[in-house]
């Protein structure tokens, strides 16, 4: 059970800590780690920021996407 809960929310995230992981060379766990320790701290400040980061970075790929679309028109 435990681990389909893990499937889901690694399948469905945002992509959030993996982007940062690579972006900044820094194991993916360790960032997944430091969310949710500094969410207790921080009464979920974090979280707003890791909803944040999600919606922009769906935004960039979608914009990727679409401007790869019209630049193979």
């Amino acid at each position: 059970m435990l681990q389909r809960i893990l499937t889901f929310f690694e399948r469905y995230s945002f992509g959030v800590c993996t982007y940062l992981g690579e972006k900044f060379n820094v194991p993916i766990a360790k960032i997944r780690l430091f969310f949710i320790y500094s969410s207790f701290l921080a009464v979920g400040f974090p979280l707003i920021f890791y909803f944040f980061a999600g919606i922009v970075l769906d935004i960039r790929r979608y914009v990727k996407r679409s401007h790869t679309r019209a630049t193979d028109l």
